[in-house]
């Protein structure tokens, strides 16, 4: 096979491949992003608190303290982002400080580590292409990636959450999940990136349990022919999901469940779970199917006993314990955290472009299993492809899965369609049909048509990636105006969430809000400075130490407290009535105007 690989044409190996539609991706990304930019670092506040958490490391805070002192109230917010992802940006930051200086290797770094990551992406959906469909498929799901890596804004340069990594780890998933010889290796590997999965964000723990109870199934449906693979996809899992909680967990924590990060809740379940299935498939033997299903109801019960025991608040919604009034000022207003119907109501002409491939792509693996085409393999697929969709129907960030995912089952369709047209090229049933899947397949293409449909085509932006983020619109503050604030003696800002990672990333001082579901103390002051009545917020402010406040008047936070209460601080400020404890300060900078709070009136 060896031999034979060497014989293959450039083009139709993996490796090869992938690198020419990565540099292409990336070259255009660059070339697109970089030269306008005015900051290297993206748009989106999660990209800018890891930063703050990455210097935080580099300073010195510890391995397992997640803690931003100069969050919220006093006593700091303990943050639930994984290390794993800190470490990687913090070695590169640290690499390139020695030929650059570090402002300026922060940049570059924040441009490279996304683009490797398409790179980690292309390699595991081509070669999961390349297993399921063949050399063809493995291009047109390659081609489909890269759309897909190119109209996605977790990828751009500048993007270092977490949400990128998660992606490409998912897709390594199902790569080795795919394979048609069922390799015990690549099953311990998939539970290996599971496991990783996991540690890094619990966004992914539905696809994961998912992906278990495939692994399970099949298991439990082959027998002893299958019995390898899943007794590796268990150990690896079990293993990792161990290391991964030792590595990141601090001791005193080990008994602490949260439900937003890896902890003992999550660690528990997925260890049990993989621990039992290594069992159930090493102890079997030659039983009978039906006792192997008998065994994996069994498990299935443990486990689900375990978490009512252990994590019974893990079971519903991990935010359910948000004050109603963040629900109602904030979260609703996160777009990546609408439902459908959220969507439906504020943006219905992209529920398109979140929803449809997805949706596309489980009616396709439906369509070939009721004809018994690849049975397993679409069975499989659209499990996985349905957790996430199901997800997206809940908060949208479900839907970039849902559309990464879907490139599986779509190129194969694509695949077959093209193979028909070129066997038929007078065909223009077949031609229609193969330009419409492709089309159909992308889901900016879904996104644009919900554009034209609802405004017309002055409202299509040609150059998506190079126009301002979601989260870019209607913030307030840039380096101008935290250069000005952090002339002030160190103290407390309350400001917009939206301005509370930019405080903390360009200046000394500590931000009393930021849009972090940990800092609900933080931002319930601070939201309730602003609706209060002037001598009101004058106690939160004192109650809270600020120091200062920003006011930024096109914040849509701050334009719907104005709008809800006429006599409170923020309605004041925005008619131009400054009450005598805040003494103006500087220019009104990038939106945002300064107050010194005075200790008592003058």
């Amino acid at each position: 096979m060896t031999a034979q690989a060497k014989r293959l044409p450039l083009m139709s190996r993996l490796l090869p491949s992938v690198c020419v539609y990565w540099l292409v991706t990336s070259l255009l990304y660059v070339a697109l992003a970089v030269p306008g930019a005015k900051d290297l670092i993206g748009p989106d506040n999660d990209d800018r608190m890891r930063l703050v958490e990455v210097r935080d490391l580099l300073a010195g805070q510890g391995w397992f303290d997640l803690s931003q002192y100069r969050l919220g109230l006093e006593g700091g917010t303990l943050m639930h982002w994984s290390r794993f992802v800190d470490l990687p940006l913090a070695a590169l930051i640290r690499l390139f400080s020695f030929f650059m200086p570090q402002g300026v290797a922060e940049g570059a770094v924040a441009t490279v580590w996304p683009l490797l990551l398409v790179g980690l992406l292309l390699w595991g959906l081509g070669l999961a292409a390349r297993r399921i469909g063949g050399i063809a498929t493995m291009h047109i799901a390659l081609g489909l990636g890269a759309l897909f890596v190119f109209t996605c804004n977790k990828f751009r340069p500048g993007a270092i959450d977490h949400h990128n990594v998660q992606l490409a780890l998912t897709i390594w998933v199902v790569a080795m999940l795919v394979d048609r010889a069922q390799q015990a290796r690549n099953y311990a590997l998939a539970g290996v990136f599971a496991a990783a999965a996991v540690a890094i964000g619990a966004e992914t723990v539905p696809f994961v349990a998912v992906a278990c109870a495939c692994v399970a199934i099949q298991w439990a449906w082959h027998g002893r022919s299958f019995a390898a693979a899943a007794q590796a996809f268990g150990l690896s899992l079990t293993l990792a999901i161990t290391a991964a909680f030792l590595l990141t967990v601090p001791p005193h924590a080990y008994g602490v469940v949260t439900c937003d990060n890896l902890s003992l809740g999550f660690y528990s379940l997925t260890a049990l779970g993989g621990a039992g299935l290594f069992l159930a498939a090493s102890l079997s033997g030659d039983g009978s199917r039906l006792l192997r299903f008998a065994a994996l109801a069994g498990l299935g019960a443990v486990v689900l006993l375990a978490a009512r025991v252990i994590a019974p608040q893990c079971l519903g919604d991990p935010l359910g314990n948000l004050d109603p009034m963040l629900v109602q000022m904030w979260l609703n207003g996160v777009s990546e955290a609408r439902s459908v119907a959220a969507e439906l109501q504020f943006e219905p002409s992209l529920v398109g472009a979140f929803y449809a491939v997805g949706l596309f792509a489980q009616a396709v693996c439906v369509f070939r299993i009721v004809l018994g085409r690849d049975r397993e393999l679409h069975l499989l697929l659209l499990a996985l492809i349905a957790a996430v969709w199901a997800v997206s129907l809940l908060q949208v960030r479900g839907a970039f899965f849902a559309n990464l995912l879907g490139i599986l089952p779509l190129s194969m369709l694509i695949t077959e369609l093209r193979r028909a047209a070129h066997r038929e090229p007078s065909s223009v049933e077949l031609g229609f049909a193969y330009a419409a899947t492709v089309l159909a397949a992308v889901p900016a293409v879904w996104g644009v048509v919900g554009i034209l449909l609802s405004q017309g085509w002055g409202a299509v932006a040609l150059d998506a990636i190079s126009a301002p983020a979601a989260a870019e619109r209607g913030q307030c503050g840039g380096p101008d105006a935290m250069a000005l604030l952090d002339t002030l003696p160190v103290g407390v800002v309350a400001a917009p969430s939206n301005a509370g990672a930019d405080i903390l990333r360009f200046t000394r001082h500590r931000a009393l809000s930021a849009p972090y579901h940990r800092n609900q103390g933080g931002m319930l002051t601070e939201l309730n400075i602003g609706l209060s009545t002037p001598e009101d917020a004058r106690a939160f402010m004192r109650g809270a130490g600020v120091t200062i406040l920003a006011y930024c008047r096109r914040d849509p936070q701050t334009e719907e407290m104005t709008g809800m209460k006429k006599d409170g601080l923020y309605a004041a400020l925005g008619r131009g009535e400054v009450p005598a404890y805040l003494q103006p300060f500087g220019a009104n900078l990038d939106g945002i105007q300064i107050f010194r709070v005075l200790p008592q009136d003058p």
